[in-house]
């Protein structure tokens, strides 16, 4: 993204702005979790930077030409449709929108095609060579149409997206939306890459939209094209109460982070953030905060300012997350089956059973041994023998009497018991 807008940009406006996309909310969070949301996002962007430099004849075209359809390959491959879906609709409405749709061909022609039906072939010959046609079924059709076209899993409005992307930009949220929202409304939209990064943004939430199963997350390829058009209409505002506003709030939230910290560790459920990691985060985060505004209202400098914020987000969790092991028996189910394998093997107990946990349907993994997933709308079965039961430690108070003499080990938030 800096190189492909390095031409509407300066240099030192980029620098701030790769800060602030890594430090986006969602940006950020997909970083650290390495989901394959992230592979799709990028190789979408790729995709759609080898269209555009194909467009303006840039670069060996018949590189080009062989790496377009193969990003687009990768792009489904990471993650499904999506990822051949946004490149296709975005290009061909940006070429009817400027007056080239008659070129569409030279972009999705016969070789691009060809290239990717041929990655396609062998991906999905190597599904079935591994799994049969039940495997190449659920892959194709189950992982696609029922799980996202027409799920009712994640099922939200149609407007979800024009929501969850407030929160989903923080802390940049303001600053971004507010920037792209004025250059349409004074019609700043002039140039190809402009309007070739308009036309992604509204593509990519028209799409989602109509997609049932809906997931802040998803938008994840709009990110880029969100952040650096705005970049583009940035460079022409100077300082003003606006602007410093849309950077101060975030700024006013991470000077309070210490003494929200402070006072959710006193709480009986977040007793554990109170460690001395945590509240070193925490005290970066203020002090981030205090040093925003010394820059934005004092010194007035916006670059200098945003730099500052995004650095000390990064400071905060690198320091807190040294924190984090401290805390898996809060976070997994990791501690919790590791406490549970050393119940069975020293009660011989051979059967393993849950009861309202939140999705424990992948904690096999750590047992080694399939897991029986009890009702949370009935009542506990009282005839569980020679077994382990995991639940919430805040249920074993409504337990039956028949458990009450039952030996009880505490992980964290959950417990144990032994059922002979």
């Amino acid at each position: 993204m800096d190189r492909w807008t390095a031409a509407e940009t300066d240099r030192s406006h980029r620098l701030t702005w790769k800060l602030l996309m890594l430090s986006c909310g969602l940006f950020a969070g997909m970083t650290v979790v390495l989901r394959m949301d992230m592979l799709m996002c990028m190789f979408i962007t790729l995709s759609l930077y080898t269209f555009y430099q194909m467009k303006k004849r840039e670069g060996n075209q018949t590189v080009h030409s062989v790496l377009f359809p193969l990003y687009l390959f990768l792009a489904v491959f990471s993650k499904g449709p999506i990822g051949l879906l946004i490149p296709l609709i975005s290009t061909v409405v940006f070429l009817g929108v400027t007056g080239r749709i008659r070129s569409v061909g030279r972009y999705w022609g016969w070789k691009t095609w060809l290239i990717l039906l041929a990655c396609f072939s062998v991906w999905f010959a190597a599904v079935y060579a591994e799994g049969g046609w039940e495997y190449l079924h659920n892959l194709l059709f189950h992982q696609t149409l029922d799980r996202a076209v027409s799920s009712f899993h994640h099922k939200a409005p149609f407007y979800y997206y024009f929501l969850s992307v407030g929160y989903s930009l923080l802390p940049w949220s303001l600053l971004l939306i507010g920037i792209l929202c004025t250059a349409i409304y004074k019609k700043w939209i002039h140039t190809d890459l402009q309007k070739f990064f308009l036309t992604i943004i509204g593509v990519t939430f028209l799409l989602l939209s109509l997609i049932s199963s809906k997931i802040a997350v998803y938008l994840l390829p709009a990110f880029p094209f969100i952040a650096y058009l705005a970049l583009i209409y940035f460079q022409r505002f100077k300082w003003n109460r606006w602007i410093a506003l849309s950077i101060g709030i975030p700024a006013i939230i991470f000077c309070l982070s210490f003494p929200a910290l402070i006072e959710l560790a006193k709480r009986e459920d977040t007793h554990y953030l109170g460690q001395l990691l945590f509240q070193l985060a925490a005290g970066i985060l203020s002090l981030t905060g205090l040093l925003t505004l010394y820059l934005l209202y004092r010194r007035k400098a916006l670059n200098h300012a945003i730099r500052t914020l995004a650095c000390g987000l990064f400071a905060a969790i690198f320091m807190g997350g040294w924190g984090i092991p401290r805390i898996n028996s809060e976070l997994g189910y990791g501690d919790l089956c590791n406490q549970a394998l050393t119940v069975a093997d020293t009660k011989k107990l051979t059967d393993y059973y849950v009861w309202k946990l939140y999705r424990p349907e992948n904690i096999d993994v750590y047992l080694h041994k399939e897991v029986q997933t009890l009702s949370p709308d009935e009542p506990i079965q009282t005839d569980l023998h020679n077994a382990v039961l995991m639940l919430p430690a805040e249920e074993v108070a409504k337990l039956p009497p028949y458990f009450a003499d039952k030996p009880i080990y505490r992980v964290g938030r959950y417990a144990i018991l032994a059922l002979r």
